[in-house]
């Protein structure tokens, strides 16, 4: 470094001398003075030779290595830049999401066994206990409540109230309107103006008329529609009227007053899907089908907004807590799981479970396929993390989705007990059907 600046001073000092003189000039023979009133004019100075360059770059390059370097913005830039590619490429998708009409994210091009770890999501309709898939609930739902009306008018009719209507708060209000006129009859079983209904109420219409299946309710517990005359009104109007063999027994309104009031919507319930298969290395690899990543639109739009927060929250830092709710919020747009248990025999035992659910449902299920069901158990996730059947906590809170594979063991303090008895637990843990039934996971 030092004989780089020593070549740099030497050149300056050599360009600045002045010009030069021939070798074979004599020493009298001198260039002419310059008037001392003229400006001097100095000659451009020329850059530093290839050597000297050569030298200033590897010195630059020596101080650089002895400083350390501001990685920082250099490291976000970088990632700024790869997560605007991905929001670029998931807009794409999302175009053409929208182009072709469909809610279902496209799976990535890569090789995909043909095997599903399960062949899709599936429901249970609990009227008729026909197997569904998703598209076909509502439909077989409806149907299944309306050939109802032939053997069970009444309970077909608070079906119909409860499933057919989608505002939950307007059913509500139609049905505590409802328990009040049946009220009415009930305590004041003398005044016959409770035993009728004016279909054109203003009432009767804001509340009940706008609700499917009210009518057919009224008729199915005893009210019959006729025309009354109304005092000061020319042409008669259209009520609702309880009949007399109804009236001989108020009690038969109090119970499906009590029947209305109770109902919940039929709804078909996500089929367990429950398989058992023998020891396997593939117990950790889940090839799962398309719904259980399905987004809609509005879900994939929101998810291309986050990641776009993600870009500010690069540079700001999180506390735990933060990182914490973030992860959830990942978690959250799963809709479905999948989850299997390792038994001590190293048997496989799979359900489909929401997302949302919690870990009392996973407990449930396995204590039903269970040979001993009354003994206790413990079932632990990755890592050894132990899952409390008492902790009221959701699949998604214990990072159980999309799925999961987790290990199944006897509770060691009863072990023990049973032992010092001198028992032994069944060897066969599962039910025999189970068993019977049991697959070569592939």
């Amino acid at each position: 470094m030092k004989k780089f600046f020593q070549d740099i001073k030497a050149d300056i000092k050599f360009k600045s001398a002045g010009p030069g003189q021939k070798l074979t000039e004599s020493a009298g023979e001198k260039a002419p003075k310059e008037k001392p009133n003229q400006l001097v004019l100095r000659q451009p100075r020329q850059g530093p030779t290839d050597e000297a360059q050569m030298a200033a770059a590897a010195a630059l390059a020596r101080l650089e290595q002895k400083q350390p370097r501001a990685r920082g913005p250099m490291l976000q830039d970088s990632i700024r830049n790869q997560v605007r590619k991905e929001l670029q490429a998931e807009a794409t998708v999302s175009g053409n999401l929208e182009t072709l009409g469909t809610n279902m994210v496209p799976e990535p091009k890569e090789e995909r066994s043909s095997h599903l770890a399960v062949p899709g999501v599936y429901f249970t309709c609990p009227l008729t206990g026909a197997i569904l898939r998703k598209d076909q609930r509502e439909t077989h739902i409806k149907e299944a409540i309306l050939s109802h009306f032939s053997t069970d008018p009444v309970g077909a009719s608070i079906m119909k109230i409860h499933t057919f209507n989608k505002d939950r708060d307007r059913v509500k209000l139609g049905v505590d309107t409802i328990a009040k006129y049946l009220d009415n009859i009930h305590l004041h079983p003398e005044e016959e103006k409770y035993q009728k209904i004016k279909l054109q109420n203003k009432v009767f219409q804001e509340r009940i008329n706008c609700l499917e299946g009210t009518h057919e309710f009224f008729e199915a517990i005893g009210f019959q529609k006729a025309l009354l005359p109304v005092p000061d009104q020319e042409g008669p109007e259209e009520f609702y009227v309880l009949s007399e063999a109804v009236l001989a027994q108020p009690q038969s309104l109090e119970r499906h007053k009590e029947q209305l009031l109770c109902a919940e919507p039929v709804r078909a319930t996500l089929a367990r899907q429950r398989r058992v298969f023998r020891p396997s290395p593939l117990a950790s690899q889940f090839d799962l089908p398309a719904e259980f990543f399905n987004l809609t639109a509005e879900e994939v739009k929101r998810e291309q907004r986050l990641r776009s927060e993600a870009v500010e929250r690069l540079s700001v830092l999180r506390t735990k807590a933060m990182r914490e709710k973030e992860e959830q919020r990942e978690m959250r747009k799963y809709t479905y799981t999948l989850l299997r248990v390792r038994l001590p025999d190293g048997c496989l035992l799979q359900g489909t479970f929401y997302a949302r659910e919690r870990v009392a449902a996973l407990y449930s299920f396995v204590r039903e396929a269970l040979q001993s069901d009354w003994l206790p158990f413990e079932l632990l996730a990755a890592g050894g993390q132990k899952l409390s059947e008492d902790e009221n906590l959701a699949f998604t809170e214990c990072g159980l989705v999309p799925s999961a594979l987790l290990t199944f063991s006897w509770d060691a303090a009863v072990l023990e007990d049973i032992k010092a008895a001198g028992a032994e637990p069944d060897s066969s843990i599962l039910k025999p059907e189970l068993l019977s039934a049991i697959e070569r996971l592939s």
